[in-house]
Formats: structure tokens, C-alpha cells, sequence
């Protein structure tokens, strides 16, 4: 399975994995399963770690290696659905974690509930 992982799921997966259900540590951890981290997730840990609302006191790609997460690269055709979308989420990194999700067909992995107002898969 496919599965992309929202930017708290690779947190938790990194330092706080008791925030994790079972569901979800299971899926990480199975080794058939791909999982991704968006770009866009790395982005909006950079860009919250400049604003001072995060430390980030890692290298976060290497992380992802690390923790065999693939880097899922924001490409043109995953942001056309953005057009359309309702704003349910007025969160930009969200929406475009969301539009990525649509455009490759693969599930989000998220704990937030506004995921669900979308046509996205979810896992």
C-alpha cells in the first residue's frame, strides 16, 4: 500500500510514537507499505521552524531516509485541484497535502478531522 503521511504523522512517527494508534504504527512499520512525506510537509517544517513556532533540530530529509519514508515531490499537476476546493481547511500546506492525495490516489495518513470534508482517500 501507498500512503501518504501528513506533516504530525512524521513527528509523531520521529519522537512522540505513543500519539501513533496501533492502525498507524502498523502501516509505518510494515515494510511493504511506501510511505510518503510530501515536499510540502518538509517545507511548512522549515518555514515553521524560521517563524520560531517549531525547533527543528534535525536534517528532516534525512529523517524521511532514515525512517524509509519516500519524499513525495510537489509537482505541477498536483496543485489543479486547488482551484476547485472547497475551503473547508484554510491551511495552505494542508490543502496542498490534500491535493496531492487526489492526484495520485494516495491515502492520507492524519489525525486531523478536516481531511474528511475533502475527496481525498484516507487511510
Amino acid at each position: 500500500m501507498k500512503i501518504l503521511i501528513d506533516t504530525h504523522i512524521l513527528l509523531w512517527a520521529s519522537a512522540e510514537s505513543a500519539k501513533l494508534d496501533e492502525r498507524q504504527r502498523s502501516a509505518l512499520e510494515t515494510m511493504t507499505n511506501t510511505i510518503y512525506v510530501s515536499s510540502v510537509s518538509l517545507a511548512e517544517l522549515m518555514i515553521k521552524a524560521s517563524l520560531g513556532k517549531l525547533v527543528i533540530d534535525f536534517d528532516a530529509v534525512e529523517l524521511c531516509r532514515e525512517s524509509g519514508f519516500e519524499i513525495l515531490d510537489l509537482k505541477g499537476q498536483d496543485v489543479l485541484p486547488l482551484k476547485d476546493m472547497p475551503f473547508h481547511h484554510k491551511d495552505p500546506f494542508d490543502r496542498l497535502i490534500i491535493a496531492q492525495s487526489i492526484v495520485n490516489n494516495y491515502p492520507v495518513m492524519t489525525n486531523d478531522p478536516k481531511f474528511k470534508l475533502y475527496g481525498c482517500p484516507l487511510f
